[in-house]
This record gives C-alpha cells, sequence and structure tokens, in this order.
C-alpha cells in the first residue's frame, strides 16, 4: 500500500447509495456453508460486549471458537461499568428520530472525521440490537404502556437512548454473556479464562502474504506461555485509556493487544483522538488507583452551574459556604448559557472543555477548585424524589459512598476526565486490519465514533460488531481459506513468537531497578495530562515526546518486578501493559502533533473560533491518520485514509441553535 489509502479498494467501501451499501455488500459477500464452517477455526480475544457478542454468533453459526478472557469471568468485562444506555432509532417516542438523524448526530458528534459508510451500517442495524436483547431477556426500562422508555443523551435533540436504570452496560453484558454461555456448554466455543494475550503470529501463505494465524497467551495464573492457532484472529480488547493511569477505565483495561497487532504491521489510526468525560467524580488524592464515572444520563435532569462571582467560589473553596447558599440568580448555568439549543446535552467534548473554561477562570468549586457542580434540585421539585430515584437510585448511592455526600440534598461535583478511545486499530469496512486475518472489534478499533464518541454509543458499536457486521464480512475472508488446513503450533513462527516473548519478559525480570511498575505508570500519567490531555499545544505536545522518551529510558533501566515470571505475578503482567502504554503515548503525541487543527476530543490551542469552540481544517486534515510501525526507535510513518463525504455537507458544529 502507498501513503495514501484508496477508500473504495484498501477501506473495501461499498458502492452505491449510502442506505443501500450494507445491503447490497451482504446481498454480494462470499459465504461458508455450514458443513465447512466447522473446518474453520477462529480466534476472539476478549469477552465484553464486542468479544462475547462475537464468539456468541460465531459459534451459533458453525465456527469453531476460541474465546479469551482477561478476567476470571466474561461478567467482569469493563463493558459492565457503561451505565448510561445504548443508542437506537426506534422513534417510540415520534420525536423525528430516524435512521438518518441517528447516522447525522454520530457523524457530526464525531467532527466529521468517521466514515460515513460505517457509521451509517452502525445507525441501521441499532434497531436490531434492541431486539436481538429484548429477546434475550435484557429488562430495559418500560413505559406505562409497555413500549421500551428512551431518554436523551449528549448531542441529540431526540429520546432515542434505552436503558436498564443505571446498569445498562451490566445488563446487555449479562445477555451477551448468556449467549456465549450457550455456545460454550454446546461445544462450539471453548473459553480460556485468566488468559492474556501477548502476541498475535504471522504465517505467510502460498503467495507470500502474511496472515494471522494465531497468538501467544500468557495464562495469567502459572505464568506459563501457550500457543493457540486459527485460520483468523478478531481482537475485542477494549481501549487505552489508561496511557493516563487515572482514567475511568477498569484497572485492567490495556492497550498490549492493539500495540502488539501494531508493531506486527497493523495501522494505528487516530490514536490522539481520546475522549475525555464531563462527569467524572474528581480527583481526591494522590494515591488514587482510578477515577469513578457519574453516568450521562444524569445530564438529562441535572443541571451544571458554578458561581457567578469568583467571591463566592473561593468562599466554597474554602469551606466558608454551600452551594445550597448560593442564591438561584448567583448562578452560572453555563451550558445553558451557551449553548441554549443543547443546554446541558452538549456533546461530551464540548461539555468537557466548557467545564474547564470555568475552572481555568477561577470560578472551578470542591477544595482543588477543579470541580462544577452537577444539580438535581429543579428535577426533585419538578418530578418529586422518588421518581428520580427510580431513574438513578444506584448512580446516587454510589456518589454518595464514594463521597460520602447525599446528592438528593448538596449538588453532586464533577469535572472531566479520560473516559475512551475513539482511535484504535484501522480496519476497513469488513473489520479487518492491515494484517490479513487480523480483525478488531468495538473500542478496540477506531471506525465509527470519529474525534468524539457520542454518549450511550459505545454499547451500540460493540454489539453492533459482534452480533451484526462480523458475522458477515468474516465469511467474506474464510470463504478462501476452507481449503487451508489447521495449523500446528509447532510450525517455527510460533516457536519465534514465543521466544521473542521471553526474551522481552527475561529482559524485565533481569532490570532488578529501584522503581515500582504504578509510580513510572503515574509519571507517564502526569505526562499524558498535563501535555497531550484536553488542551493541546504544539510546544506541549513536542515537551511531551521528549518527556515520554526519557519515561521509556527510565522504564526499561530501573523498573523492579518482583517474583518470577513462570507464576501467578501481577506485576509482570502490570509491567507488559506499562510498556505498551508508553508506545502509546508516543503515539498519541506524534498524531495530535501532526494534526494542525480542532476537532472533537482532540484540541488544539491555537486552533479555536473566537468563542472557544474547536476549529477543524477540512482542506488540509480530512483523513484518518494511520500510523505504521517502523521499527524499535524510528518515528512511525503516517499513512493517510481520505474522508470523501458524498452525502453529509461538513459544517461547523453548532449547539447554539
Amino acid at each position: 500500500m502507498s501513503n495514501i489509502l484508496d477508500p473504495k479498494k484498501d477501506s473495501k467501501i461499498p458502492e452505491g447509495p449510502l442506505a443501500e451499501k450494507w445491503t447490497n455488500y451482504k446481498a454480494h459477500q462470499k459465504l461458508v456453508n455450514p458443513a465447512n464452517k466447522r473446518r474453520l477455526d477462529i480466534i476472539v480475544v476478549g469477552t465484553g460486549l464486542a468479544g462475547a457478542s462475537a464468539a456468541a454468533s460465531l459459534g451459533e453459526m458453525g465456527f469453531n471458537v476460541l474465546n479469551f478472557c482477561i478476567q476470571d469471568s466474561p461478567r467482569r468485562a469493563h463493558s459492565i461499568a457503561a451505565q448510561g444506555g445504548i443508542n437506537a432509532a426506534k422513534n417510540y417516542q415520534n420525536d423525528g428520530d430516524s435512521v438518518y438523524r441517528l447516522f447525522y448526530d454520530t457523524i457530526k458528534g464525531g467532527d466529521y472525521r468517521a466514515r460515513e459508510a460505517n457509521v451509517y451500517r452502525l445507525a441501521e442495524v441499532a434497531n436490531s440490537i434492541i431486539d436481538q436483547c429484548v429477546a434475550q431477556g435484557v429488562p430495559f426500562a418500560r413505559e406505562y404502556g409497555g413500549l421500551l422508555d428512551n431518554r436523551s443523551f449528549g448531542g441529540a435533540q431526540v429520546s432515542r437512548t434505552f436503558y436498564a436504570k443505571g446498569q445498562t452496560g451490566q445488563q446487555l453484558l449479562l445477555g451477551a454473556y448468556s449467549a456465549l454461555s450457550r455456545q460454550v456448554h454446546k461445544g462450539s466455543v471453548k473459553l480460556y479464562t485468566r488468559y492474556e494475550m501477548v502476541d498475535v503470529v504471522l504465517i505467510k501463505d502460498n503467495n507470500g502474504e502474511e496472515r494471522a494465524r494465531g497468538i501467544i497467551a500468557r495464562n495469567l495464573v502459572t505464568g506459563k506461555l501457550e500457543r493457540f492457532a486459527a485460520h483468523a484472529v478478531v481482537i475485542a480488547t477494549g481501549g487505552y485509556g489508561n496511557a493516563f493511569f487515572l482514567s475511568t477505565n477498569a484497572m485492567g483495561s490495556n492497550g498490549s493487544a492493539a500495540i502488539q497487532a501494531y508493531k506486527k504491521g497493523a495501522y494505528f489510526a487516530n490514536p490522539c483522538f481520546a475522549q475525555i468525560h464531563p462527569t467524572c467524580i474528581p480527583v481526591h488524592g494522590e494515591f488514587q488507583s482510578k477515577l469513578t464515572l457519574m453516568s450521562e444520563s444524569l445530564r438529562n435532569d441535572g443541571r451544571i452551574w458554578v458561581p457567578k462571582k469568583k467571591e463566592d467560589a473561593e468562599a466554597i473553596r474554602a469551606g466558608k459556604l454551600k452551594p445550597t447558599q448560593i442564591k438561584e440568580e448567583d448562578r452560572d448555568y453555563y451550558l445553558e448559557r451557551r449553548y441554549p439549543a443543547f443546554g446541558n446535552l452538549v456533546p461530551r467534548d464540548v461539555a468537557s472543555r466548557a467545564a474547564k473554561e470555568r475552572c481555568d477562570a477561577g470560578y472551578g468549586v470542591g477544595s482543588t477548585g477543579l470541580a462544577v457542580y452537577l444539580d438535581f434540585a429543579d428535577a426533585i421539585n419538578r418530578l418529586g424524589k422518588d421518581v428520580v430515584e427510580a431513574k438513578y437510585g444506584n448512580l446516587f448511592q454510589m456518589y454518595d459512598k464514594i463521597v460520602d455526600e447525599n446528592p438528593y440534598e448538596t449538588p453532586m461535583m464533577i469535572y472531566p476526565a479520560i473516559h475512551y478511545t475513539m482511535g484504535g486499530i484501522w480496519v476497513d469496512y469488513e473489520l479487518m486490519t492491515s494484517i490479513k486475518g487480523l480483525f478488531a472489534l468495538g473500542e478496540a478499533n477506531f471506525s465509527d465514533h470519529g474525534a468524539n464518541r457520542l454518549g450511550a454509543s459505545a454499547l451500540m458499536q460493540g454489539l453492533a460488531d459482534g452480533y451484526f457486521v462480523l458475522p458477515y464480512t468474516i465469511q467474506n475472508y474464510l470463504a478462501d481459506q476452507i481449503s487451508v488446513p489447521r495449523f500446528s503450533t509447532d510450525l517455527p513462527e510460533f516457536a519465534q513468537t514465543e521466544n521473542e516473548i521471553k526474551e522481552k519478559v527475561a529482559k524485565l525480570m533481569n532490570i532488578k531497578g529501584k522503581r515500582s511498575v504504578d509510580s513510572i505508570h503515574k509519571e507517564l500519567g502526569l505526562i499524558m495530562w498535563d501535555f497531550v490531555g484536553m488542551g493541546r499545544t504544539k510546544e506541549s505536545l513536542e515537551t511531551a515526546i521528549e518527556k515520554l522518551k526519557a519515561v521509556k529510558v527510565e522504564f526499561w533501566s530501573n523498573v523492579r518486578i518482583p517474583g518470577e515470571a513462570t507464576s501467578l505475578n501481577t506485576e509482570l503482567e502490570k509491567a507488559l501493559r506499562l510498556a505498551d502504554f508508553i508506545e502509546i503515548g508516543l503515539l498519541m503525541a506524534y498524531d495530535g502533533l501532526n494534526r494542525n487543527e480542532s476537532c472533537g476530543g482532540h484540541f488544539r490551542e491555537e486552533y479555536q473560533t473566537p468563542e472557544g469552540e474547536a476549529m477543524r481544517d477540512d482542506e488540509h486534515y480530512s483523513y484518518v491518520a494511520c500510523w505504521k510501525y517502523d521499527g524499535e526507535g524510528q518515528a512511525p510513518e503516517l499513512v493517510k485514509e481520505p474522508l470523501d463525504y458524498e452525502f453529509v455537507v461538513r459544517q461547523q458544529r453548532n449547539y447554539k441553535a
């Protein structure tokens, strides 16, 4: 491939009208008959919504599936933490929603940096996801008449978010887990718990082209490296937000599978597109290991504000004044003031930057001044406490447990934090990476959200990819592989890959330095937040690259990993992931430095409108930035996939009118 990807040839975007592309694709794709499916093996790495739904679907279709779970059970996947809901354009409220409107809101919310064809397909299959999950018994909230209830989320003016109280991700994951468990019981899926993929194995075909044919995984209980072969490999391992150390991600969430694929030749796309979520419980100490997210659903009824007067904000920070003592006329509901059309339901990147602007200007609250209020007093007065409790009770309880304040009586304090990563492994329309036979699903790929993800779209993408997209597209690849016999893990490619991992582990164990893994990870996180965080500049990104290179040297010369490599060793697990987070940090800085514009979650302070909004440069940066690994110590090579919009006119995002 050249340094410019062809959207038709390389990205495999089908011809035809936007609304017909997916239908036409399915009508003309290659299929694998039932007898041949039994002859084909597929590895699925990950058991969150994308991984579990894909493994269950492929098993149901008749393929032999090997499914790898980093936790002791798929029920512990981080998808469980997605509280607020899942989008679909069912239009039960008859409020003007449609598949096209969901598509357009998603494209616009991503600041016009996503592929039209992929996003329309996502919006199109979303309705089928709801039907599937209802059939599984997912207990979505219902209205009095029996129809499924909906609520609004950021970036939309309609109610299209289906939810199960404040635990939607958990309920959807239990549905996918049930489907997966059925296939495990049938024998079509073999589940490996407490296994972590540490590298992908490539084998050349008869034409000399490398294809993904297996993985090396580490048994996290015994420490043993084990080999697994298959005709195709699917990565569904989530995002890389923990490169910032403090994030809303679970501590085990990592980007290692993506980086191993990148180092084997898969493009890493748009790494700088990381989402800052506006409704996180603020940092409260130096010894915190993660942050807790308050669901975006709270922005339906909660109003966000800070004091209008700096002296009031200062008094609150000093503990001399309580928020309930601030009169209504002295409160600045700044999102409602700045964005009257959308108010508190502007997209996450817009809400996050607005909070940062108020706090930077000296109006922040809390002991650090890095917090704003999310207030439910109006909703409680309007609806009654019982109604608010029925909608959000478990979220209020969680806040009370963590902060030790009753949010029914005192406004919640929130502040932006790293949450989701829109960037990820580059995939074509078929969800295949630039390595033949290697697929990526859900948050692990880059494909659907552009520069910013709308709320309630993560669950949508994970289940769309696993239930309704990959089961079709992977057949288009496997139809040509039915005559390929099963692979032996004794092949030299497996031995070579395993030996490389053993050498890497031995090198880490033999450093015997003075610093813990966590201390270096915290240092990495501070650099990322300070220099590659909510606001970036050319100077900050250049500084970040130099500091990250220094952290890499420090890590590989002074980390200390206790214990043995050949047994259960959580410090070794963390060290292997940290090595990859450092690489991800560098990729993010390179990507942010290259993109001389502001769009979505990527905010270069040099490129903003007089009102402080993101200022895109469609003439020069309307492309997917794909980064190609060029070897240890070398800067990555940029490969561009042009984003040629045929059906949507790009506009400056406007949430004011």
